[in-house]
C-alpha cells in the first residue's frame, strides 16, 4: 500500500516508485490520452459526442440516474423531451471526457485560441474571493481556462492511485505554479488562503449528506445542500464570485464569464443562504441544462420519512 501523501511539496514531487510494474497500466492510459489532443479541436468535439451517444446507448447506472435528475427537475417538458435532453447531457459528457485531453496537453497557445474571457474585473480587489464553480461537463477545462488569467488555490478529490494523483496535481498545475490543490476536506487551508486575499475554488451543488447540509429547493425539489458557501466566505473574509464557463455551439468555443460579486451573502441564516446559492445554480443551469452534471444523484439524501429516488 502506498504511503499516504499529506505534504503540497511532496504530493508534486516525482518519485522513483512510480516506475514499478504495478503502474506501467496507469502511464500506459496516462500516455494513449496525448494521442488526441493532437487533433483539431472540431473533431475532437464530434469524437466526444460520438463516445457520449455510446455511453447512452449503452445504458447503465449513470444513464438511470441522470433519468431521474431530469424526471423530477423539468415535470414541466414531455418525457420525449427530457429523453431528447438526456441523450443530447451525454453527448455533452462525452464532449467533456475530451475537454480533460485539452486541459492537459494543450499548450497555453491553443488554449487562449478558444476562449473569450467576460468579466475577469471582478476578480481585481485584494479581498479573498470563494469562486463559485457548479458542475457543468466543462469542470476540468474552466479550470484550465482560468489559470491563464487569474491565479487560484483549489479543492479537488485525491486519487488512491498515486501515479494518477502526481500527474493529475502537476497537470492541474502547470498554467499556475502558484496555485495550490487542497484536499476537499482541508477546511484550514481554504480559509488561510482566502484570509490571505486568495481565490479559492469551491464547488456547493451536489449531495455530500446530511451532516452540515440543510434542505432548500433545487428545481422546485427538496436538496441537502452544504452551508459551505456562507460559512466559508464568512470565515475566510472573503466574498463569493460565480465563474460559469459555456460551450458555444458549432465547436466555437467557449465564453468564461465571472459573475459579479455577491455583496450582501452571507445573510446569516443558513436556509436562505443556501436558497440563494441554489436559486443562483439554477438559473444558470436551465440557460444550458444539457451541459450540466445530472449523472450524480443529487437527490440522494431524503428528508426523514422520504423514500430515495434512485434504484
Amino acid at each position: 500500500m502506498s504511503k499516504k501523501i499529506t505534504n503540497t511539496t511532496e504530493a508534486d514531487q516525482f518519485r522513483w516508485s512510480f516506475l514499478h510494474p504495478r503502474y506501467w497500466l496507469t502511464w500506459l492510459g496516462l500516455g494513449l490520452t496525448i494521442l488526441p489532443s493532437w487533433l483539431p479541436y472540431p473533431v475532437l468535439v464530434r469524437f466526444g459526442s460520438w463516445i457520449g451517444r455510446r455511453l447512452y446507448y449503452r445504458g447503465g447506472k449513470r444513464v438511470d440516474i441522470a433519468r431521474v435528475n431530469l424526471d423530477k427537475c423539468f415535470p414541466e417538458k414531455t418525457a420525449e423531451e427530457r429523453e431528447a435532453l438526456l441523450k443530447a447531457n451525454f453527448e455533452s459528457v462525452g464532449i467533456g471526457l475530451m475537454e480533460v485531453v485539452i486541459a492537459w496537453w494543450w499548450p497555453r497557445s491553443r488554449l487562449e485560441k478558444l476562449v473569450r474571457f467576460k468579466g475577469l474585473e471582478h476578480l481585481d480587489s485584494p479581498q479573498g474571493k470563494l469562486l463559485l464553480i457548479m458542475h457543468f461537463t466543462t469542470i476540468e477545462i474552466t479550470g484550465a481556462f482560468i489559470a491563464l488569467r487569474h491565479s487560484l488555490d483549489a479543492t479537488y478529490r485525491e486519487h488512491k492511485n498515486p501515479v494518477f494523483e502526481y500527474m493529475q496535481r502537476k497537470q492541474r498545475q502547470r498554467y499556475d505554479r502558484r496555485s495550490r490543490l487542497l484536499g476537499r476536506r482541508d477546511v484550514r487551508g481554504m480559509l488561510r488562503s482566502l484570509r490571505g486575499g486568495r481565490t479559492v475554488w469551491y464547488s456547493p451543488d451536489q449531495d455530500y449528506g446530511p451532516k452540515q447540509s440543510v434542505f432548500v429547493p433545487f428545481f422546485g425539489v427538496q436538496a441537502a445542500t452544504v452551508t459551505g458557501t456562507s460559512r466559508m466566505a464568512r470565515m475566510g473574509r472573503a466574498q463569493v464570485v460565480p465563474m460559469v464557463l459555456t460551450r458555444l455551439p458549432n465547436a466555437e468555443g467557449y465564453e468564461l464569464e465571472i459573475c459579479e460579486g455577491w455583496s450582501d451573502f452571507p445573510e446569516g441564516d443558513d436556509h436562505k443562504d443556501a436558497e440563494t446559492v441554489n436559486r443562483f445554480i439554477e438559473a444558470r443551469v436551465r440557460k444550458h441544462p444539457e451541459q450540466y452534471m445530472w449523472l450524480h444523484r443529487r437527490f440522494k439524501t431524503r428528508p426523514e420519512g422520504e423514500s430515495g429516488f434512485y434504484k
